[in-house]
């Protein structure tokens, strides 16, 4: 612990013998406020132990380094340089857009496909396949989805499994011309989606209810590719 002593008046007579300016004595204020006793050599008295002797009018305002160095502020450190940034590489240009999938549907009259309750294809049916195949050469294909259905003659499950093997016959002679199978996709619904009304086509099963129902009996082709810009 730093000593105190009350000795205002001892300390002001050593500065008077010491000859020292007020202003330039340590621990001495502007108005001659003495903190610590000083000797005739304007040096601040110290114990045996190096602890600096204290006026009573010390303060922590008249603190100095020498003696407590804890209460007097530091400077503050320069502040560091300007970091100066590199500068940024320019971006790299966008990357061209790909071009949009472009999709074409066809749909098949499955009578001109197949005869009726049958799922063999029909010469008729085998031709607009053939344009069919010829329109995928001139896209670059991602997949083929054939979906067949049914007139409403017939139960739930005949009519879905018929349904079934008529896209799968016409897969079948689409990959024949040359298109990947694992691009070929099929699924049946039977009887579920019908085209034609429920006041359409009433009656049993006669030559002109089965010519009425006709678009109901048909294969829908949906063909998803992309085409190169011209």
């Amino acid at each position: 612990m730093i000593k105190k002593i009350k000795l205002a008046t001892l300390a002001a007579a050593l500065l008077g013998v010491a000859g020292v300016a007020v202003a330039q004595t340590p621990g001495v204020d502007l108005k001659g406020t003495v903190g610590y006793v000083i000797d005739q050599r304007g040096n601040v008295v110290k114990d045996p132990f190096g602890l600096c002797w204290r006026t009573g009018y010390w303060t922590p305002a008249l603190a100095i380094e020498e003696c407590d160095p804890d209460l007097v502020k530091k400077a503050a450190p320069p502040p560091p340089p300007p970091k100066v940034e590199e500068p940024k590489p320019a971006p790299a240009p966008a990357p061209a857009p790909a071009p949009k999938p472009a999709a074409e549907k066809v749909t098949l009259a499955a009578d001109a496909l197949f005869d009726f309750d049958k799922a063999v294809l029909l010469p008729a049916g085998t031709a607009k396949l053939d344009e069919l195949a010829v329109k995928v050469r001139d896209i670059k294909l991602e997949v083929i989805i054939a979906v067949g259905h049914a007139d409403r003659f017939g139960s739930d499950d005949y009519n879905q499994k018929l349904s079934e093997k008529r896209a799968e016959a016409v897969k079948a002679y689409l990959v024949g011309k040359g298109l990947e199978p694992n691009r070929v996709y099929t699924e049946g619904k039977g009887k579920k989606q019908p085209v034609t009304k429920a006041d359409q086509c009433k009656g049993g099963k006669s030559k002109k209810v089965l010519e009425c129902l006709q678009p109901d009996r048909r294969v829908e082709i949906e063909v998803i590719g992309t085409r190169e810009a011209k």
